[in-house]
């Protein structure tokens, strides 16, 4: 059994959701198509799959039905973080209940906890991506924000490290996020010291696209980043360990 990670997925299958993601280049066309052949290629039942942020384009539960019942049948254990496209995203609680009402019974969520895998520990959060000169047309309170995600952060590492006392598991937390911590001359250090303090030595992050350029991981401050956003991926699980 293996663990993969994929963010980005951006699906509309809902018939009130119509956002066709090709606009933003051919390497969209026919991407839900893409998903479901290259996840059939390489997951398998066993596995669980980390999928850090922006799943579905949907505003409410009810609309994103579709898109989940897509992600249900596809191989292996679906684990869903929250990004800033997630607008259909409520409590913990309620999006489980709506999961098990409708049978849907491979999904489960990364939030404020903390899942074991083939020997890892998998810790996550959305994180943030704007600094606070960048924040000029946002009314949001930049320091709030900042605080709530290393919070819910460090709720997740935490039960991270409960669940490696319990089950032995020798690897520090893996940790996934929406937001890169780092990228380009951006730093928010809060999130990247709160995984040093934890000693987490590597990260996957989704959220920027277009970047295919990019080196596929680089180091910061003795933890390695790596983009697991769907089209830098070109839709296709990436193995975190197989």
């Amino acid at each position: 059994m293996s663990v993969w990670v994929i963010a980005d997925l951006h699906l509309s299958f809902g018939k009130d959701v119509p956002k066709p993601m090709d606009r933003f280049g051919s390497r969209w066309e026919n991407h839900a198509e893409k998903i479901a052949r290259r996840w059939n290629a390489v997951v398998r039942p066993g596995d669980t799959v980390v999928m850090p942020g922006d799943f579905s384009w949907a505003d409410t539960l009810s609309e994103a039905e579709a898109d989940f019942r897509f992600l249900d049948a596809l191989p292996g254990k679906k684990l869903l973080g929250k990004g800033n496209h997630d607008y259909w995203w409520t409590g913990v609680t309620k999006m489980k209940a709506f999961l098990a009402e409708r049978g849907f019974s491979t999904v489960d969520f990364l939030y404020n906890n903390a899942h074991a895998a083939e020997g890892l520990a998998l810790a996550g959060a959305r994180g943030w991506f704007l600094e606070e000169r960048q924040q000029t047309a946002i009314e949001a309170d930049y320091g709030k924000l900042v605080r709530r995600e290393a919070e819910r952060l460090n709720l997740s590492l935490e039960a991270a490290e409960e669940l490696r006392r319990k089950e032995g598991i020798g690897e520090p937390p893996l940790v996934f996020l929406h937001f890169p911590p780092v990228w380009g001359d951006f730093r928010l250090d809060e999130l990247v010291d709160l995984m040093r303090a934890h000693g987490v030595t590597r990260c996957w992050y989704g959220h920027i696209h277009g970047q295919y350029s990019q080196p596929p991981s680089f180091e910061w401050k003795g933890i390695t980043f790596a983009n697991a956003a769907a089209d830098y991926l070109n839709f296709t699980p990436l193995p975190v360990r197989i």
